[in-house]
């Protein structure tokens, strides 16, 4: 099941973490409420011209600490954001594109839980990122 975040829920995130809801952090909301794909803050940056490189990368900060962004490194070094649609999940990144998707998968959550019991502490966390050529990619190849 997909849950995509709306504008309303972004916005109500921001003022639930007790922050004020400026007309940047409106802007930013509203643009990321419109991704589909993955993006990076400098991508931001130039799609929002009349909002500070600072205020952007603070507010995704925010977001991402809020757990409704999350935050993807690419083998090439570039990190990527994309909006979290499901609770917890893990992802698949395009290294061609850099489009983002998100799954869950009941074999890979079976690993993790074995993991946890193989390791000596504590599992705190963990990141799992599929690099893949996507079908839009792979058809383009193809043409």
């Amino acid at each position: 099941m997909t849950t995509k975040l709306s504008t309303l829920d972004l916005l109500a995130t921001v003022e639930d973490l007790g922050h004020r809801m400026t007309g940047p952090r409106r802007h930013i909301i509203y643009l990321l409420s419109q991704k589909h794909e993955g993006f990076t803050g400098e991508e931001l940056n130039t799609e929002l011209i009349t909002v500070g490189r600072a205020t952007i990368f603070r507010t995704l900060k925010m977001l991402l600490e809020a757990g409704v962004v999350c935050k993807l490194s690419l083998p090439s070094g570039e990190t990527r954001y994309a909006l979290s649609h499901f609770g917890h999940h893990h992802h698949t990144v395009c290294t061609n594109c850099g489009t983002v998707g998100e799954f869950r998968d009941s074999a890979v959550e079976r690993l993790l839980r074995s993991v946890k019991n193989e390791v000596g502490g504590d599992l705190v966390g963990h990141r799992l990122e599929f690099y893949i050529i996507c079908s839009s990619c792979k058809n383009t190849a193809k043409s």
